[in-house]
């Protein structure tokens, strides 16, 4: 065992789905980490079973009313975590001093001011946080170079092509020397991103205005929160994940390929100079990149099951089409368009799908939403800071919602 001290963690985010995988591969491992503070937008009982559980120095939520209540039930407990609250207590408890790593799993932009809180304080950050590089890639990649910070990829997709990049560059990148390596030094020609391509792949487009929520919500193969399974369904997720690894990886759009493995079996791939491709095989669980990121250097018992080659099925694999999924291709078109373009995708998007999973729009509305807002909210190409950024985030948001009332 290479860490003897065991490491103590901020989960941001600890009541979805990456936050409670996190913590089950946690409690198999409980001699490596210790559980410094746990976070929740509303799931209160479920956050007070988690403070039972782990017991962490911090317990933060939304707002002060929760956090009386959540306060009251653990001393009825006689649990004496300490129970914040709101925007700044988030921020605190990434960049506490005595915080070694953050898991980066609070779902749309929401996180992005506590990640990049971490970055600043050069912690290690597991990031499962999309919107953190989609919004503000080039920000927080900056922050990290100059803290010391390092980040490791928990998305399953660039966690598998993390794992199949040479070692050279999986030691730069996990020192947080994210800029300084040349990748076609090092014989990498493109990076593959797999997709399983959602739970209509097969259904007649002709259909799509017909899709409900609860149609969208039913994920073939991951379990997994609402907005990211709606973003699935969209292939939007595949677009966000292209702007990510974009910033993550320091590689052109244009070196990345997008193909659909409806198994989920490959979880991406790494194309090199001399015909070669290296995958990452799995079961579709995201208990193992969480765990790869948890224990680097070492491997640790992620609680998953051996993958079964003799009852695996055929693998495929195919070309994403842009009239099933035209998501992806406004993701590319907001890369192309570079500035800010990233920023109002993403915003459009997170409001597009709130109003879908609230009956609101039509399943179909969601990417026309997303490419009118991209129309219509104009590009800067002056904005050195978060608050900016935010600022423009808002404006987005205000004109896909103004859209949504004029459909």
């Amino acid at each position: 065992m290479i860490n003897t001290k065991p490491q103590n963690i901020s989960i941001l985010g600890a009541t979805g789905s990456i936050g409670t995988s996190t913590l089950d591969v946690i409690s198999r491992n409980r001699d490596r980490f210790n559980v410094f503070a746990l976070t929740a937008h509303s799931q209160i009982e479920k956050l007070f079973s988690q403070c039972v559980e782990f017991n962490p120095h911090y317990a933060v939520v939304d707002n002060e009313n929760d956090a009386n209540r959540l306060h009251d039930m653990l001393r009825n407990k006689n649990v004496s975590t300490e129970v914040l609250y709101g925007e700044k207590s988030l921020s605190y408890v990434a960049s506490h001093q005595d915080v070694d790593m953050v898991m980066a799993a609070i779902v749309g932009a929401a996180g992005l001011l506590p990640t990049l809180d971490a970055a600043r304080a050069g912690k290690k950050i597991l990031l499962a946080n999309k919107e953190t590089l989609v919004v503000a890639g080039d920000l927080f990649m900056r922050t990290v170079c100059q803290s010391g910070a390092s980040v490791l990829p928990v998305d399953s997709e660039h966690n598998a092509i993390f794992q199949s990049l040479p070692e050279n560059v999986r030691l730069t990148m996990a020192s947080g020397k994210w800029q300084t390596e040349n990748y076609q030094s090092s014989g990498i020609a493109s990076l593959i991103l797999t997709a399983s391509g959602g739970p209509f792949l097969d259904t007649d487009i002709d259909t799509f205005a017909n899709i409900t929520p609860q149609m969208a919500l039913k994920h073939p193969n991951w379990s997994m929160g609402r907005k990211i399974s709606i973003d699935s369904a969209t292939m939007m997720n595949k677009g966000l994940e292209v702007i990510e690894a974009c910033h993550l990886f320091s590689i052109p759009a244009d070196s990345i390929e997008v193909v659909i493995h409806p198994q989920s079996i490959i979880h991406s791939m790494v194309r090199y100079c001399d015909g070669s491709v290296l995958a990452q095989m799995g079961n579709p669980d995201m208990r193992t990149p969480i765990a790869y990121c948890l224990g680097l250097p070492e491997r640790i018992n992620a609680g998953v099951s051996n993958l079964d080659l003799f009852t695996t099925d055929a693998l495929c694999f195919r070309k994403p089409q842009d009239e099933r999924f035209p998501c992806l291709r406004l993701a590319f078109e907001a890369l192309r368009l570079g500035y800010d373009a990233t920023c109002i995708l993403n915003a459009a998007n997170e409001i597009a799908v709130d109003n879908f999973l609230n009956g609101k729009i039509r399943f179909t509305d969601i990417a026309v939403v997303i490419e009118k807002t991209m129309s219509l909210c104009q590009l800067s190409d002056d904005i050195f800071n978060i608050e900016q950024l935010l600022q423009k985030d808002k404006i987005a948001r205000n004109i896909a919602q103004q859209i949504i009332i004029d459909m």
